[in-house]
């Protein structure tokens, strides 16, 4: 990356379009159509097979959500500065947007029994626990959480704490993606998708073994799952085997571990075991950043398509690291920096383009490019 790119004046992007965007799919995106639940309905009962269940809070509304917290926060600070009120008035308005699609997001899952179905759902646990301790810390209701449902929400948290710490985990002590397979796959998605939230829930709660849990699932992974040559993860790996699966330096696995991390080391038992880990992959990661911000759908494919989700949740763990003040040079700045201008050149409309599509399993990146969630959250998180 050149200092020209470092230097280059920051993208202008509205982010309350964005948001705006992302109340919307946060109720929306993944949802059972009529059609779908009628061939769903068929598949089940006239042809006797399995089907995946409607997940009410799967991970990619999740990332909607935890975006959609983080730049209610920031609009919440800006405000405290604010003078005028018109600003003040149109900042209330997206505040109240955010409120809305947010407390009817987890209000719909709540009223069908907080469902879990996925190691995945404990992703949108991360941004309940957050709306769960503001509500306690000020005693006020907080437009999402109020006085007659925060007790739903407490018991939400637990069942999915709860779930969290009774799945199942191979020998070593990590999760396996898909326990009811039984192939024994240890994905690194796993985590980004679980362990911030078990580690800030033991954190809360005074749950040393939900730290410790959360902690293993990284350090395993970085025992078991990465390239010793670039220091780069692998897609997953099998613990029985000792082989490793899918490509080095995906993107998202990339992001989605650097994610897990940063989400373990906002207490200092998680800071020391995973610190050094993490400026390691930081420090590996940073070499393959594009001239212009980008990172790459797979890393070192430097001319393969850029990916908006990989550079977004990438960066966004780089803020984290900064925001923790374990990354302290002044290249991390820069990097994140490049970034943030870059996944905000690929706004249009209140969306965010250049994102690949979704993986289909170790070797299954569909080369298709366009708008979806897992970029849109973490371009909320930057």
């Amino acid at each position: 990356m050149t200092q020209d790119a470092v230097n280059k004046p920051e993208s202008k992007v509205n982010k309350d379009a964005l948001a705006q965007t992302a109340c919307r799919e946060l109720m929306s995106y993944g949802l059972w159509d009529t059609k779908t639940k009628a061939k769903r309905w068929i598949k089940k009962y006239i042809l006797r097979r399995e089907n995946a269940p409607e997940d009410l809070i799967f991970w990619t509304t999740g990332l909607l959500a935890a975006g959609l917290w983080h730049y209610r926060k920031e609009l919440q600070n800006v405000a405290a500065r604010t003078v005028g009120e018109e600003k003040a008035a149109a900042q209330s308005d997206i505040l109240g947007q955010i409120d809305h699609a947010l407390g009817a997001y987890y209000t719909r899952w709540t009223n069908k029994g907080c469902p879990i179905h996925y190691l995945d759902d404990l992703l949108a646990g991360e941004t309940l626990l957050n709306g769960y301790e503001d509500y306690c810390a000020s005693g006020t209701d907080n437009g999402i959480i109020d006085s007659r449902s925060a007790e739903t929400y407490r018991k939400a948290i637990e069942k999915l704490a709860g779930y969290g710490l009774s799945s199942p985990v191979d020998e070593a002590g990590s999760f396996p993606y898909r326990s009811a397979q039984n192939n024994g796959f240890i994905f690194v998605d796993v985590i980004g998708l679980a362990c911030p939230f078990l580690y800030r829930y033991g954190m809360t709660y005074r749950r040393n073994d939900a730290m410790e849990l959360a902690v293993k699932q990284i350090v395993n992974f970085a025992a078991y799952g990465m390239d010793g040559s670039t220091g780069l993860p692998y897609h997953g790996y099998v613990m029985d085997t000792a082989c490793k699966y899918g490509i080095i330096g995906w993107g998202r696995a990339v992001g989605w571990l650097l994610r897990g991390m940063a989400g373990c080391m906002i207490s200092e038992y998680g800071a020391e075991r995973l610190k050094d880990s993490y400026i390691g992959l930081v420090d590996a990661v940073l070499p393959y950043q594009h001239k212009d911000g980008y990172f790459s759908w797979q890393l070192h494919a430097m001319d393969g398509p850029v990916d908006t989700s990989a550079t977004g949740m990438i960066c966004a763990a780089i803020k984290q690291g900064i925001e923790l003040r374990i990354l302290t040079d002044s290249k991390y700045e820069q990097a994140l920096d490049a970034g943030r201008n870059a996944v905000y050149r690929s706004v249009k409309d209140g969306k965010v383009y250049d994102c690949s599509g979704e993986c289909e399993g170790f070797g299954q990146y569909p080369q298709r490019y366009g708008a979806y969630p897992w970029a849109l959250g973490p371009a909320l998180l930057l």
